[in-house]
């Protein structure tokens, strides 16, 4: 049997993931995230083992075996993994100021039937928000003092999966390392321009959100700026074609 500190930790996650989910009813896996606990391990896989077992070199081989660019096919792949690591947690920070671990050891990914990720799950479910948030004080909640806090532990999480990521894929398929955190930048951009108009928030916030956590990765050398010359679209796993 659950404790009851488990419990009212397992509520709050549960109730975060159900606003994500309903951004998209149609698609209610796009922004949100699964517990593990809950999961079976049946096509998921940790971010952390899967680097060093193959699995996106595998993913980008097959992508790469049904398009007839090999460079779109590697796009594609990292657009997804991205999506997972950095996109759904932005949808959270966006639309109301909180977020859980993107850490490379929490994240775990699923594959479609045809080796695609349709959906991501974490290990710790933890939700971390702002002193001042009425979740603050709560079971399975951390707060930070300020926003800038929030967005430097945030960009260091990660950039602890996305820099992984970006040295595999970059190995495996050439894609260039200023392509990769542009298409990161784009990721967030695309959550702070389409998120307040799901979810019905405020705009201004989620300019400021956004900004701060690009900001937080510049400051950790990563180029997520660079080549943002055009609005992203709005299909969650494409990317627009700017030059690198």
């Amino acid at each position: 049997m659950l404790e009851p500190m488990t419990i009212r930790s397992q509520q709050q996650f549960d109730r975060a993931c159900t606003r994500l989910r309903a951004l998209q009813p149609d698609h209610p896996r796009v922004y949100a995230v699964a517990d593990m606990a809950d999961q079976g391990k049946r096509r998921w896989w940790k971010l952390s083992d899967g680097l060093g077992e193959g699995r996106i070199e595998l993913m980008y081989r097959r992508h790469a075996a049904e398009m007839i660019n090999a460079d779109i096919a590697a796009e594609v792949v990292a657009t997804a993994l991205i999506h997972a690591v950095i996109g759904r947690v932005s949808a959270l920070l966006v639309a109301e100021g909180r977020a859980w671990d993107p850490g490379l050891e929490n994240i775990w990914i699923h594959n479609d039937n045809d080796g695609g990720i349709d959906w991501a799950g974490l290990a710790d479910i933890t939700i971390r928000v702002l002193d001042g948030d009425p979740l603050a004080g709560e079971p399975g909640v951390v707060a930070f003092p300020c926003e800038p806090a929030m967005y430097v532990w945030l960009a260091h999480r990660c950039a602890s999966s996305l820099t992984s990521i970006q040295h595999t894929l970059t190995r495996c398929s050439g894609l260039g390392v200023r392509r990769f955190w542009a298409l990161v930048g784009e990721s967030i951009v695309g959550a702070s321009t389409y998120v307040p108009e799901l979810a019905r928030t405020s705009p201004v916030d989620a300019a400021r959100r956004s900004q701060g956590l690009l900001l937080a990765l510049e400051d950790r050398g990563l180029p997520v700026r660079r080549s943002l010359s055009v609005v992203p679209s709005n299909n969650w796993i494409q990317t627009a074609r700017l030059p690198s």
